[in-house]
């Protein structure tokens, strides 16, 4: 029995070049390369993004911690804890 994905596969082939030990050991020890890389590249896809807003925006995260450290947190005194 073949079972067809019901959502069709974005992905794209393209090629790599990576250690050839390191290629052979992951084959060795039965790691999925492509899975094993895609993986990897959507950790460090998704870093470089939290990376970049945290660049974009640190003005306005400065400007936030500049106030609540000169005025305090605007609701503190409703806070039960």
């Amino acid at each position: 029995m073949v079972c067809t994905p019901l959502v069709a596969s974005n992905k794209k082939r393209t090629n790599l070049s990576i250690d050839s030990q390191l290629l052979q050991d992951a084959k060795q020890l039965g790691i999925n390369v492509s899975q094993s890389a895609e993986a990897g590249l959507a950790k460090a896809v998704k870093l470089k993004k939290q990376q970049l807003w945290l660049q974009d925006n640190s003005q306005a995260i400065d400007s936030s911690n500049y106030f609540v450290a000169k005025h305090g947190l605007p609701l503190a005194k409703y806070r039960l804890f």
